[in-house]
């Protein structure tokens, strides 16, 4: 997930930001400083569709129809008709982000579990776009992973951050809290009921759970054969199908699930290469319907065979959203067929009898995408989406954009060779753009057969360096550093360096000790960067107190110095060279300044009343440091801080010297700076 791991962290550590003794309040004027700038809204570059959680269960109009959660602000619960994909229904869920959670009762209710308030949504049948806000179950939690109902309908939630399951009774609305299932397990990432049981799965470590739900008994399964050490692994999804549990040990990617015999209390079988997010109800003959191996296929749990249907998905996401049985009253659909849903929001769908299949595309509603990474070009703006993803390329005079489906963004470079460097989550990839040549991503969003892929991959830093975000990027000589963050439930983020040239990279891993890389500039063949103690998840206590600034010497690969500029502050987030020469940085409220020669710290100003991480830039008149997440201030040289735009923002760039770039949700803003 996103930030929401390192706020989560950030908000358990105590910070106590101190100053060195020539540090000074900042006035709120700077005489002889720039005229007021003007801020003009660029409109929302970025939308698209992101379905997580959904259900196939009766609709509005009393047909089967396809639920899901589309991801947004706020985020919708949308029924699908399962014949057309038109959109029977579209609710608002106000407050929520999006929701990995939707079941249905018995009596056709429909229930969502969302982030990143953790509130409960219920919508009745006959409500129309009337859904209710049950609120939070539990108070201490923001996140419902998962939802399931019993014979009662009442609900069943796994939460985070403190791994607790709870019941919502769907007749009464009496809560009742089972604590935490397991003793150091943060997440309950999946569950589901069966006879009276819940079973669950845990995150960061796979430990599969059983639980009374009369008593509260809880009992730790075994774990599956062959599995090994369960540290730092998932039980990404659970289902619970005809007295057996199917345990999928893996990620959003494809990985082993396991089959338990409720009943023997043993576990009978691995399916290989299966994705997720759900498999089917049971049809009429006991088998059951999954993707595995990038294709649907029929699983008979009687003969443990799978058997395909010719109905295959591509590109790097392939898991199902919702998947179940329906009617669909078409020629080549007779009875009933497999139906289910997409990330994207396209349908799926196999008859059993005729052996068609197809996807398409339904009508679910685009929303727009928050913005998590900005960049400025030469001619052009740049916009990297969070979650849902994407990339748009935005005209900085207009606002016009063109929008390309991707992964989740969190660096954009436009290098001195007018290429787009990418840095993407998951797995700390690094790709380039062409612009000059098509936009084709096998893996997001494919051109025309033949297209030569564009963005190109090249590199992954997950399995040598257990990297998960590729948080900072700057050119360099020619070459492309990174800085990221590392994955799961650990510490140590990594610097690398790419050399376009050769192909090349060369990675150091933990250039500060058990500390990420959130920020990086250049200068004469030296990076510079700020970083942070947190890590992967909020599950690792952090070694460190502070957050570091750092010099790495390209040429030599070796580190020059290592200084903690604000002690107490835990993240450097930002680093970068003012028109003085010093090499500036934000830490929480605190703008510092340092020698790059030594790294001392020769400049500090406490301009904020928070401590939340923000971004500098540099033009060649002044510094512009992000503070509160809501102030911009100007440092020109000789002069002290001014506050120069005040306005809400989660992350400021710049695009030549005379503008820069706010974001604020999905929206985008110019910032002209007049001479």
């Amino acid at each position: 997930m996103r930030s929401l791991i390192a706020v989560a962290l950030a908000a358990l550590l105590v910070s106590t930001l101190t100053t060195p003794a020539d540090a000074g309040q900042p006035p709120s004027a700077q005489d002889g400083g720039p005229p007021t700038p003007t801020v003009v809204s660029l409109g929302a570059p970025l939308s698209d569709v992101l379905l997580i959680g959904g259900t196939v269960a009766p609709g509005p109009n009393g047909k089967t129809a396809i639920w899901n959660v589309s991801t947004g602000k706020p985020a919708y619960l949308n029924a699908i008709d399962p014949a057309t994909g038109a959109s029977l229904l579209s609710a608002p869920l106000p407050g929520a982000d999006g929701s990995y959670a939707v079941a249905a009762t018995p009596d056709g209710t429909i229930y969502a579990g969302t982030y990143n308030n953790g509130h409960l949504y219920r919508w009745k049948p006959g409500a129309g776009n009337t859904v209710e806000d049950l609120g939070r179950p539990i108070a201490s939690e923001s996140f419902i992973w998962r939802i399931t109902t019993d014979e009662q309908g009442n609900v069943y939630g796994g939460t985070f951050p403190n791994g607790k399951v709870f019941r919502y009774d769907h007749a009464t609305g009496a809560v009742r809290d089972y604590g935490q299932v397991k003793a150091g397990q943060p997440y309950v990432k999946s569950i589901d009921y069966a006879n009276g049981k819940i079973y669950t799965g845990s995150l960061p470590d796979a430990h599969i759970m059983e639980l009374d739900v009369a008593s509260g008994a809880i009992t730790e399964l075994p774990s599956p054969p062959g599995l090994g050490d369960p540290t730092d692994k998932v039980v990404y999804d659970l289902n619970t199908r005809a007295g057996r549990v199917y345990a999928r040990i893996s990620t959003a990617f494809p990985g082993p699930m396991y089959v338990w015999d409720i009943a023997s209390r043993t576990w009978v079988d691995e399916i290989p290469n299966a994705h997720g997010l759900d498999i089917s109800p049971v049809g009429d003959n006991g088998e059951i319907y999954l993707i595995q191996a990038s294709e649907l296929k029929k699983y008979d749990p009687a003969t443990k065979t799978l058997t395909g249907t010719g109905l295959t998905f591509t590109g790097r996401i392939q898991n199902t959203r919702a998947i179940g049985w329906a009617e669909l009253d078409l020629p080549d659909y007779p009875g009933k067929s497999i139906v289910g849903t997409l990330w994207r929001g396209e349908e799926f769908r196999y008859n059993p009898q005729t052996g068609k299949s197809e996807i398409f595309q339904t009508q679910v509603r685009r929303e727009p995408i928050e913005i998590l990474s900005v960049a400025g070009g030469k001619d052009k703006i740049y916009a990297g989406g969070f979650l849902n993803g994407g990339v748009s390329v935005v005209d900085p005079a207009t606002g016009d954009a063109t929008f390309n489906r991707f992964s989740q963004v969190e660096a954009l470079l436009e290098g001195s060779d007018g290429k787009l460097w990418i840095g993407a989550y998951p797995e700390a990839r690094l790709y380039s753009y062409d612009q000059s040549q098509p936009w084709s991503s096998p893996e997001y969003s494919p051109g025309p057969p033949g297209t030569p892929d564009n963005p190109k991959l090249l590199l992954n830093l997950k399995p040598d360096l257990l990297q998960t975000r590729a948080r900072a990027l700057v050119e360099v000589n020619g070459k492309i550093a990174i800085g990221t963050v590392p994955d799961g439930d650990r510490l140590g983020g990594a610097l690398v360096i790419y050399d376009p040239k050769t192909g090349t990279s060369q990675g150091i891993r933990n250039v500060v000790q058990d500390e990420s890389v959130f920020g990086l500039t250049a200068r004469a063949g030296i990076v510079y960067g700020g970083t942070s103690i947190v890590g992967g998840l909020a599950t690792t206590p952090p070694t460190r107190t502070d957050g570091t600034v750092f010099a790495w010497d390209v040429k030599r690969s070796r580190k020059l110095w290592e200084t903690v500029p604000v002690p107490g502050a835990i993240t450097v987030s930002a680093v970068a060279f003012g028109p003085d020469g010093l090499l500036w940085g934000v830490a929480g409220k605190t703008a510092f300044a340092v020698d790059p020669r030594s790294g001392k710290v020769v400049k500090s100003y406490v301009l904020g009343t928070t401590t939340s991480s923000g971004d500098i830039v540099a033009t060649g008149e002044a510094v512009y440091v992000s503070i509160d997440l809501n102030k911009i201030f100007r440092i020109a040289p000789g002069k002290a801080p001014a506050l120069f735009v005040e306005k809400a923002h989660r992350r400021l760039g710049v695009r030549n010297d005379h503008q820069l770039l706010l974001t604020y949700g999905a929206e985008l803003f110019r910032v002209d700076i007049s001479r």
